[in-house]
């Protein structure tokens, strides 16, 4: 994939270099309006599981089990293709999301899994 993506927490300011933006949260971000946002797209379907974002529930300690579960997920997922497919078309994308730990979320993972496509 020649499209470069980055993450970033979705409370951020918005800026011309993000390129694509596009939520990887289930659940909308609290305390944003939809107005607002400036976001292009919602993956919502290409977020973890219900079961297992409550299971990870950003606890560091379940980080590794959460990446290896979470990536699982991803490969069953149709909808990864069809999203690889249509982010190929842009050159700048950026992985939007609302938690508050930077280091263990889904967006960290979805780039990986998106980086090795």
């Amino acid at each position: 994939m020649h499209t470069t993506v980055t993450i970033k927490r979705v409370y951020e300011a918005p800026a011309k270099a993000d390129g694509l933006r596009i939520l990887v949260d289930r659940l909308w971000p609290r305390g944003i309006k939809k107005e607002n946002a400036a976001i292009d797209e919602w993956q919502k379907e290409l977020a973890p599981s219900t079961e297992l974002r409550k299971w990870f529930n950003h606890d560091p300690e379940r980080w590794a089990g959460f990446q290896k579960k979470y990536g699982e997920e991803l490969k069953s997922n149709p909808a990864l293709a069809a999203f690889v497919t249509s982010l190929a078309k842009v050159k700048k994308a950026t992985l939007l999301y609302a938690a508050k730990d930077e280091q263990h979320n889904q967006a960290v993972v979805l780039q990986e899994v998106l980086q090795q496509h």
